[in-house]
């Protein structure tokens, strides 16, 4: 579909809402997301939207309000409407205010893309929607047209609709959650819930409880029963990230729960059965872990179904340039300024860097420079760290790859007078895995 057609979507439902947004990633549809009506009123006030489409029954301000605010201030933008609560009445009332066509949840794919191609050809537009992409230069979410990258995006397509265990290997952002809903939001599973964990910013003592729930009375302080992770992800997807934090205690739990496909509450003694696909996700070596006693051997193989390997940004160069103006655009546009101009020298100096902070590092430092730069990236608005080093301190070509990721850590470290926050926000990881590299207590 022509890419300058900009799609408004309007879903109270967070999970709706990201379904949708990866429906028009896939149309080839440029889309700007919302929860509520106020937001999008805001968006279509500073936004070319060629199309709008919206739920009903949301909290406070429904979409009807929506559509007859758009009827008197925007009529030329058409509008589909989907919504889980089919009313013939309102059904007409939204044709009568210029709603082009209805859908009702649960829709398939084809439903979606059948319904926008109607609005548009009612509407005058003649957009080419095709659902295949020989270079896939986007995938749900995903950016990356190099090998690697294609690679991983069969690796989803196989996957995607099967519900064994995946373990997601790769390094501190390269984009390891992207993934997880990538898979998710692309499968047969897609309307059930999608449930991120990061098991690395929960307490160890609190994991257990988050993640199996709670009875009255489990532990002091607990006055109700409390659902935990397992509960809300019936059905779809747990998403398990950094799971090398959680102790022996919850990792023998969650190899129950895999082998037996239920679980039991914190402080109770009836065990609940649970449908969930569990997906979990590491940057550290899991086998080293396994000879150190820290992880089970026995919940590896479990957790191990399926791998995916995803390549960090240094493996895949030619990727560099189209995340750089993805992000351009990206950012330019939430801060209202024009796009940057970026010269191919600059360009080459970004596409040399190693980037260990991977796509996330590139991503807050492209929004760094849309921030700071005024039209056009010059030499001097790129960090000395990123630029090549004199002949007398370049390192040695047998330098190991820790080592020369230490020396870069130490680099920007020094670059924010040993600020840790802001280093580890160049850097693109938080506070926590930074110290562990430094193995600071």
């Amino acid at each position: 579909m022509n890419s300058k057609l900009s799609v408004l979507l309007v879903e109270d439902s967070h999970d709706m809402l990201e379904l949708l947004r990866r429906n028009m990633n896939d149309l080839g549809l440029n889309p700007f997301a919302t929860s509520n009506v106020m937001d999008a009123i805001d968006i279509l006030e500073k936004t070319e939207i060629d199309l709008l489409i919206t739920d009903l029954k949301m909290p406070q301000i429904g979409g009807i309000q929506l559509i007859k605010y758009m009827y008197q201030h925007f009529p030329q933008i058409p509008i589909l409407v989907i919504t889980g609560y089919p009313n013939i009445e309102d059904a007409i009332e939204v044709i009568k205010l210029g709603a082009i066509d209805y859908i009702t949840k649960p829709f398939t794919f084809e439903d979606l893309k059948s319904a926008i191609e109607k609005v548009f050809t009612q509407a005058n537009k003649t957009p080419e929607i095709t659902t295949e992409n020989t270079d896939r230069n986007f995938f749900h979410g995903i950016i990356g047209k190099s090998h690697p990258m294609q690679m991983l995006y069969d690796t989803i397509e196989k996957t995607k609709n099967n519900k064994a265990t995946i373990l997601i290997n790769g390094e501190s952002g390269t984009g390891k959650e992207l993934v997880a809903r990538a898979i998710h939001y692309n499968s047969k599973f897609s309307s059930s819930p999608f449930v991120p964990v990061n098991c690395g910013a929960i307490p160890e003592q609190l994991l257990e409880s988050e993640l199996f729930g709670h009875v009255k009375g489990a532990f002091t302080g607990t006055v109700s029963n409390r659902a935990g992770f397992f509960q809300a992800a019936h059905g779809g997807t747990l998403f398990l990230d950094e799971i090398t934090n959680a102790s022996l205690i919850v990792q023998a739990k969650l190899l129950r729960a895999i082998q037996e496909k239920e679980i039991t509450m914190l402080g109770d003694t009836k065990s609940n059965k649970i449908d969930v696909r569990i997906i979990t996700a590491s940057n550290t070596d899991i086998q080293e872990m396994i000879l150190n006693k820290t992880f089970r051997e026995d919940l590896f193989y479990r957790l191990n179904v399926i791998t995916i390997n995803i390549p960090p940004l240094r493996e895949r160069k030619e990727d560099i340039e189209i995340l750089i103006d993805y992000f351009n655009r990206k950012f330019s546009k939430e801060n209202d300024k024009k796009i940057l101009k970026i010269n191919a020298n600059i360009k080459s100096i970004l596409n040399n860097y190693m980037w260990p902070g991977n796509v996330r590092e590139l991503e807050n430092f492209m929004h760094r420079l849309v921030i700071m730069s005024d039209d056009v990236v010059t030499i001097e608005d790129i960090p000395p760290y990123m630029k090549m080093k004199s002949p007398r301190t370049i390192s040695s070509d047998n330098e190991t790859l820790a080592e020369v990721e230490m020396k870069h850590i130490n680099k920007v470290l020094k670059s924010v007078d040993y600020n840790k926050t802001k280093a580890a926000e160049i850097l693109g990881i938080d506070r926590k895995t930074l110290r562990q590299k430094l193995k600071i207590d």
